[in-house]
């Protein structure tokens, strides 16, 4: 397919469209402007209800490198011809391109001896991608999206498309032959150092040396409680808590009506909450780990697209939770209180008055936050390419850095007790360290390169030392930090030589795509999970009840990666597997799919694993879903050691089914796949009316939006 761009000039009657020529793309190849996309990686699909006419959404700034353009503007005026020629000569193509055929069928000669400008297919979705426009090629299901990426060599031929940042629909450099021999080994040999080092966990000891025979859970038991470990109790029960790794089996479904983005445990244990793209934030007392009681909800009112990102404050009493706007509400936990949020605006840095809240003040949106160790700070990470550290107290941002290129999707402190030393992570493919110490130059103090695309998600082990990362180039990367590339060092480099423009949210990852950084400065790099459609978390275990052996991640293939510090597969949870057709179909539903191009899988049950979270003080491991028919709703699972069993004899039974008030409803028993399962979903349909009407009358929550 082309596209034929043709005018005249010289005329003095009014515009007319085909009466001058709009240059989409140069015929000496090179670029101009191309929609920049500067908005969330998860918010393109989104429709704009009635609840959000007030809302501003955000805009490119005059000092940005992209512009954004309207479609009515940009095109008017011109007519586009779309040439569908299926491998046919081009002969036809030429001459057509020699006379204009306007909308009355009047031919009129083209004045202009200068060649019709052709357009790929690849460059047009590139070009209408950004507005949704992409959605006119869903006559051909998926088909459209496969040919951006295989595309007819001969189509794709001058199109002057480079790898990069900025397309939506972009190719991806070509890789080059023979890319897995660079693979690292796994085993990884510095991994196995690392946990040999006993800053991760304990190594086995063998019962029988002849035969390296492991003893199994029961003679560990036993022999702690008798007395003849040998005097080894302590390594016995680390040994004991690392090995009881959570199983597939579900404990408890909790369903939502929409997309969960995250949820995690308080440092403590007693306290749970997951954020949901209906703007609300729903807690859960888990001092029980394996029995959660409802809690308390919080909404947010002037919110974008989702709640991005929560976090707890140190003594469990307020909660901060973000969106795609420069503000943060921040809400006590108490059940008892019931007032609005407090909102914290962080553009403002002081000097300049508070900003309004809704009326087009906000000129950034914030994708990851993180309460400091003493509970007086939250540093942010924003779409305006920088991270603010926000002062509770002074309700203001008392520090800015424009550190990187792209946006900052992820941010943490480097030690819980410091809030000296801070970690961003951006769609640049960088780490940099910050110490707020040294910053007279507002340089960072050093750099973690080694993704080849941007970073999902950051987290630090809290040591002041280790760090981990998730990677759109589809691995999570462990570091040390007193491994990091010096600034000097890095600012020779040029990161986007590495990158390949690849679009997580619509293409696909193999093995011939993987192609390692030929300056990865990171210590261990895990392979085998997806970060692909969404901003895919990643963890440390905890230090108690796994005794900081293993690293985690969620996948889109619907899974709990858990992996040995090595870099070898120690666990796999399959929650697509255990909550597969754990409700029945709703239409009403089903029109919030993900999967918007390809009719077939809007109707398939699929399940990506956004998030999870591992208890501190049990083997129980919560994950955050997008989960359900076309992946329209959400789940909150919880996984348990239960050594293997298919079902147990408790009660509740394994794999209960509950809503978000883990209230159990008979509904979501009901089999939508069998013809007697219909007049069910109609009663399902009514029971989610009912749930909207309650929330709208703050029944469900307490809080009074």
């Amino acid at each position: 397919m082309s596209i034929r761009v043709a005018g005249e000039r010289g005329r003095s009657v009014p515009p007319h469209p085909v009466n001058h020529t709009v240059n989409i793309y140069d015929t000496d190849g090179g670029e101009s402007e191309w929609l920049d996309e500067e908005d969330d990686d998860d918010m393109d699909f989104e429709p704009t209800t009635g609840d959000s006419e007030n809302i501003e959404f955000f805009e490119a700034t005059e000092d940005e490198e992209g512009t954004f353009h309207d479609a009515e503007d940009g095109l008017s005026g011109d007519e586009i011809e779309f040439l569908m020629d299926n491998g046919e000569s081009d002969t036809q193509g030429e001459n057509v391109g020699n006379r204009t055929e306007t909308p009355g069928n009047h031919d009129i000669p083209a004045t202009t001896n200068r060649a019709p400008i052709q357009v790929s297919r690849n460059q047009i979705l590139q070009l209408l991608g950004h507005a949704g426009l992409r959605r006119i090629f869903a006559n051909h299901g998926s088909a459209a999206l496969r040919a951006v990426t295989t595309a007819n060599e001969e189509e794709d031929e001058g199109d002057g498309l480079e790898g990069g940042y900025g397309g939506m629909m972009g190719r991806r450099r070509p890789r080059s032959k023979g890319c897995n021999a660079q693979i690292p080994p796994v085993p990884s040999e510095e991994g196995k150092m690392l946990m040999g080092s006993g800053n991760f966990g304990s190594n086995e000891y063998y019962h029988d040396v002849l035969k390296r025979r492991k003893p199994r859970l029961a003679t560990r038991v036993m022999s702690r409680e008798l007395g003849i470990d040998g005097g080894r109790t302590a390594k016995t029960n680390n040994l004991l808590s690392q090995g009881l790794i959570p199983s597939s089996n579900a404990d408890k479904i909790i369903h939502y009506n929409s997309r969960c983005y995250s949820g995690q445990f308080s440092d403590d244990g007693t306290f749970f909450f997951s954020c949901a793209q209906d703007f609300k934030v729903r807690m859960y007392d888990t001092s029980n780990p394996y029995e959660w009681k409802y809690y308390k909800t919080v909404v947010y009112p002037y919110g974008q697209w989702t709640i991005t990102d929560a976090t707890l404050s140190p003594d469990n009493k307020y909660l901060a939770y973000s969106s795609i706007r420069s503000i943060v509400c921040l809400a006590p936990t108490d059940p008892g209180e019931s007032g609005e949020p407090w909102l914290l605006d962080f553009s403002d840095m002081g000097g300049r008055g508070r900003r309004r809240v809704y009326g087009g003040y906000s000129q950034f949106g914030i994708w990851s936050i993180r309460f400091s160790g003493d509970g007086r700070e939250i540093v942010a990470g924003t779409s305006d390419h920088s991270v603010y550290v926000y002062d509770v107290e002074s309700r203001q941002s008392i520090l800015k850095i424009p550190g990187h290129s792209e946006d900052v999707n992820a941010v943490c402190f480097g030690d819980a007790s410091s809030p000296h030393i801070l970690y961003s992570g951006s769609d640049d493919a960088l780490i940099k360290v910050w110490d707020r110490r040294s910053m007279g130059d507002s340089r960072e103090a050093g750099v973690f390169m080694g993704h080849t695309e941007g970073l999902t998600y950051v987290d630090s082990k809290g040591d002041g030392r280790y760090v981990l990362s998730n990677g759109k180039d589809q691995t999570m990367k462990l570091w040390d930090l007193r491994k990091m590339m010096p600034t000097e060092k890095a600012s020779e480099l040029e990161p986007g030589r590495f990158t390949t423009g690849f679009d997580y949210r619509f293409m696909t990852y193999s093995n011939e795509d993987y192609q390692p950084h030929p300056y990865d400065c990171s210590l261990v790099t895990y392979r085998g999970h997806r970060v692909l459609k969404t901003l895919i978390r990643c963890h440390f275990s905890p230090p108690e009840s796994t005794n900081s052996r293993y690293v985690y991640t969620g996948s889109e293939d619907g899974s709990v990666h858990i992996y040995n510090v090595d870099g070898t597969l120690a666990g796999k949870l399959d929650v697509q597997k255990a909550t597969l057709h754990s409700r029945p179909r709703d239409p009403d539903l089903s029109t919030a799919s993900y999967e918007m191009d390809d009719r077939r899988a809007r109707g398939e049950w699929k399940t990506c694993v956004r998030d999870a979270s591992w208890h501190p003080n049990a083997p129980v491991i919560a994950a955050t879903s997008w989960n359900g028919y076309g992946m329209s709703t959400g789940t909150c699972t919880v996984h348990s050691w239960n050594d293997g069993a298919e079902d147990d004899e408790a009660d509740p039974r394994m794999g209960a089914r509950v809503d978000q008030r883990l209230e159990h409803d008979r509904n979501l028993y009901d089999d939508c796949r069998t013809q007697a399962g219909r007049p069910a979903r109609r009663n399902l349909r009514s029971s989610l009316r009912s749930q909207r009407a309650v929330a709208a009358d703050d029944q469900d929550d307490g809080v009074g939006w």
